[in-house]
């Protein structure tokens, strides 16, 4: 496997994925045989945040997007919120490691659902801030024009997390962080050449 971690305590659903009994979250590792898609990588920070803000805002919001080093090689977390599918309320929440090499990507996650009564967290933040529901949501600070399907707000704050460390994103932040810290990657995928965008291919008409 091309990342190893500490899966001890873990319910192993298949070859690649873990599930925790007691709070339902999944972990999940895919290596796909092809290069990324992404026009803009760890080359251009700026760029690649607001092309991934755009285009996780069809299917929820992108909280964050950074660079971070898992097993010694270079790669971006990104900490994804989303609909909870077929359910009439809740969230999922998705922290997603993302090692890009030249010809093939892995992609190590973490997925959490909230259950129960949800927007606990929201409703409290909001109380004691003291704001009205037009104060809550901010622009996005990768692509502050956008409009997604969630709105960013100010309870994505990862100051908050200390608060509430059992909401679903305080726990896929917490992920983030032991991982980066234990887990390890196999010598022969870090030693491929880094996923270097290309430039565009050329539309119909282009000359050349």
């Amino acid at each position: 496997m091309v990342v190893a971690f500490d899966s001890t305590g873990l319910q192993r659903l298949d070859e690649t994925t873990w599930a925790h009994p007691a709070s339902g979250d999944r972990i999940h590792i895919s290596l796909n045989g092809s290069p990324l898609s992404e026009p803009a990588w760890l080359e251009n920070i700026p760029a690649m945040r607001h092309n991934l803000a755009v285009e996780y805002a069809q299917m929820g919001c992108l909280i964050e997007a950074e660079p971070v080093v898992l097993g010694g090689v270079r790669g971006v977390c990104q900490v994804v919120k989303a609909p909870i599918p077929n359910a009439p309320s809740g969230q999922v929440f998705l922290a997603n490691i993302f090692l890009a090499k030249a010809d093939r990507h892995v992609m190590f996650g973490c997925s959490a659902g909230e259950s129960g009564i949800t927007g606990v967290r929201e409703a409290a933040i909001m109380a004691e801030l003291g704001l009205m529901p037009d104060g809550w949501v901010l622009p996005h600070p990768y692509a502050p024009e956008l409009r997604g399907r969630l709105p960013y707000h100010r309870g994505d704050d990862p100051a908050w997390d200390a608060r509430f460390p059992e909401h679903p994103l305080s726990r896929v932040r917490a992920w983030v962080r032991w991982v980066l810290a234990t887990a390890t990657v196999d010598p022969a995928f870090a030693a491929l050449p880094d996923f270097v965008p290309g430039p565009p291919a050329p539309g119909p008409g282009s000359a050349g």
